[in-house]
């Protein structure tokens, strides 16, 4: 192994400076007793892809130096550093070797010459430009059999570790934009990682067994609130309105110490439903600097919240889109892998989102095995430069649905993948962000300010962590003859009421723990003069248990009202008017949109302004309820947001879409400061998402990419 390596260097011809770092001091170069670089240790810690702050610096090279060289031996504070790349530590006896540029900023050295090789020329830490760059030479031995992904610990010791005296010149910007692995995609994306590696004999899948190892995470519970617990027996209502309330029961995983990292982490892999993730990621040229590693960093605060059972897979786009990487398990290696596929993303080029979401949608559509959760994430900060035309030809309204044929409704069952988008600044295309995330029953988040980015991931994920319900549909049945459905209000639910008008159904799909959804039903009811109460309607749901097999069938008590001989000053349900507010608003947002659309920015203004009035005559508002402050702050934003045209297609229209995605799904997207701890816009988040809010901000308290 020795005398090749040096027969190597001799053919290379270059003044070369390479070391193999081993034990806690470096051998000389000794051909019997050479060995490879090992590879990485099994236990990291590591909280974000991107932190300056953590990274120890070495003492600058000599001015007159003309090369870059691998620390020869470490200073006594080199235990402390770390690499800024995959984020591991570099300590003497890792087995790594180390490269200090000429900025004095240390890496691992197959960190670096793998960051390198795509094109990146700049320092991760300080964006130096570097006249030296170092290099990772392939293997000389070409791989037999069919291409596959090499483990992380392959990759360093199947490689020469080299490093040029002279960085050649670039002659093609495109390059740049390789993904991390250089083979060519497969026709059929069904290379996903199985999902469990030690499935054994028993034929039992992680998922089962993480539910025999986990306690009853309990069920959904079902209450019902009429408008008035009593009317006259005389009267007769053709809109009486019932509200149905659903809860999905908690996590397990939330049942952790505080402050206990190692054991949230544990619980987490391990009591709840794992997960299938692909991330469609803008990397086009506006999303150059602090916004590309500020993408990073989230990602790799997500890759790290990942368990060993969550698969994650990555594609980044610009003119053309490309799969960084299979769905791959995140375990350790995995994780590395992920960690380091992302920080060699470089930006150029144009914004296709419809190529990178027909690429993520294809993955989730080819994959041999499924985990019980899956979901897309989709981020993009500009208007696609390669509109999709939709079924009438229109170029200027694409239909994106038309390339997502795995997120259709598949029947009443619900949606079967989700995407959820993000619009990032105030170039994106809110309205096609919005357009794709509605049809896949996903939701639309927008962030305004660079910084919030990993919040806004970090909320997104603390959700599909969770995810405790499966498929949940609801029926609704009329109990008294003379009762009939007259409308059924489920936001952007599926739903549908019989042409008997006596029952009716809402697909409401998959529940985070915690989360709370909310219908109201409209009903006539009929008068009652021989009896002291009417039934009215009985309400049944049924649902999957991701952790187990079969399903759960719930029903609930039957909704009745007592009739009174005298009519009664009878008091309004707080619980019915809280929603009615919430449809209220939800409409306005969405008629002020549509006059703001068509430039009439005063009419909009006016719209919500009126909306804000109505809001404050309510019973609910009176009594000072926390969603109806939230509410009645929303829209005073949203008008500040149509104060002129560029206001409102800067900020203002992603704004009020991001809302209205929120109420009408029931659930917390991230706009303006809605992730602040001091923020009155915070409807819909769960617990386990402000767990992981709180995890995300303490990370970003340390020093932030510059």
């Amino acid at each position: 192994m020795g005398s090749k390596w040096n027969r190597v260097k001799l053919a290379l011809g270059m003044n070369l400076c390479v070391y193999a770092p081993r034990n806690q001091t470096l051998d000389n170069d000794d051909e019997d007793d050479f060995s490879p670089p090992a590879p990485p240790p099994e236990s990291r810690s590591v909280t974000a892809l991107i932190s300056p702050g953590a990274v120890g610096t070495s003492a600058p090279l000599p001015q007159g130096s003309n090369r870059l060289k691998l620390s020869k031996s470490l200073s006594r504070s080199s235990s402390k550093k770390t690499c800024s790349i995959c984020l591991a530590s570099m300590r003497r006896g890792d087995g790594h070797a180390i490269f200090t540029a000429e900025c004095s900023h240390s890496f691992h050295f197959h960190c670096i010459a793998s960051n390198v090789k795509h094109g990146n020329q700049i320092c991760p830490v300080c964006r130096a430009k570097w006249k030296e760059i170092p290099l990772q030479r392939p293997s000389l031995d070409p791989p037999v059999g069919r291409a596959r992904v090499n483990p992380i610990g392959s990759l360093q010791n199947d490689a020469l570790m080299t490093v040029p005296s002279q960085l050649p010149p670039r002659r093609n910007s495109i390059r740049r934009n390789a993904p991390l692995f250089h083979r060519p995609e497969p026709a059929i994306f069904n290379d996903d990682e199985l999902l469990d590696c030690q499935t054994g004999s028993s034929g039992r899948s992680s998922s089962n067994k993480n539910a025999e190892d986990c306690d009853d995470q309990g069920r959904v519970t079902i209450k019902t609130y009429s408008e008035y617990p009593a009317v006259p027996q005389s009267s007769t209502f053709v809109d009486f309105n019932i509200l149905l309330h659903l809860k999905a029961p908690s996590s397990n995983s939330r049942e952790i110490p505080s402050g206990d990292q190692d054991s949230l982490n544990q619980n987490s892999r391990t009591c709840r439903a794992p997960v299938d993730l692909v991330t469609v990621l803008d990397i086009s040229g506006s999303m150059s600097g602090a916004k590309l590693e500020l993408l990073k960093r989230a990602m790799g605060f997500v890759i790290q919240n990942l368990g060993p059972n969550d698969r994650l897979a990555v594609v980044a786009f610009s003119s053309k889109a490309s799969r960084l990487f299979p769905l791959l398990r995140m375990s350790e290696m995995g994780r590395q892998l992920a960690l380091q596929a992302v920080s060699s993303l470089i930006a150029n080029g144009g914004t296709n989102i419809a190529e990178g979401l027909k690429k993520g949608a294809k993955i989730m559509e080819d994959r041999r095995e499924k985990n019980p959760v899956s979901s897309i994430i989709l981020l993009s900060d500009g208007q696609d430069t390669n509109s999709v035309s939709n079924a009438d030809g229109n170029q200027n309204q694409p239909s994106y649905q038309l390339l997502l044929p795995s997120i259709h409704t598949e029947d009443s069952s619900g949606f079967k993948i989700p995407v959820h988008a993000f619009g990032f600044g105030a170039d994106h295309d809110a309205l096609s962000m919005h357009s794709i995330s509605e049809s896949s029953g996903g939701t639309f988040s927008f962030i305004e300010t660079d910084g919030v980015i990993q919040d806004a991931f970090a909320q997104c994920i603390g959700g599909l962590l969770n995810v405790v319900v499966k498929n949940l549909q609801v029926s609704i049945e009329c109990v008294h003859p003379g009762v009939h459905i007259c409308s059924l209000k489920a936001g952007s639910y599926p739903n549908r009421v019989m042409s008997d008008h006596r029952t009716g159904s809402v697909a409401v799909g998959d529940l985070y723990a915690d989360e709370e959804r909310n219908f109201l039903v409209s009903v006539s009811v009929p008068d009652e003069l021989s009896s002291n109460e009417t039934s009215l309607l009985k309400v049944r749901c049924i649902y999957n248990d991701p952790l187990k097999t079969g399903t759960v069938s719930l029903e609930g008590e039957e909704v009745r009202i007592m009739r009174r001989e005298v009519a009664g000053q009878e008091e309004t349900s707080i619980e019915v008017d809280r929603q009615r507010n919430r449809l209220l608003v939800a409409d306005a947002m969405a008629q002020a949109r549509t006059a703001a659309e068509t430039g009439d920015l005063a009419r909009a203004v006016s719209i919500l302004e009126n909306c804000r009035t109505l809001l404050s005559e309510t019973v609910s508002a009176k009594s000072q309820d926390r969603l109806c402050i939230a509410l009645d702050a929303e829209l005073k934003e949203m008008q500040e947001r149509l104060a002129s045209r560029h206001v409102y297609e800067t900020s203002g229209r992603a704004y009020i879409l991001s809302g209205l995605s929120s109420h009408t799904w029931q659930r917390a997207t991230a706009r303006g400061d809605s992730t602040d701890g001091y923020s009155l816009v915070q409807t819909y988040q769960t617990p386990s998402m402000v767990d992981m809010l709180t995890r995300s901000q303490a990370t970003l308290s340390r020093p932030r990419p510059r």
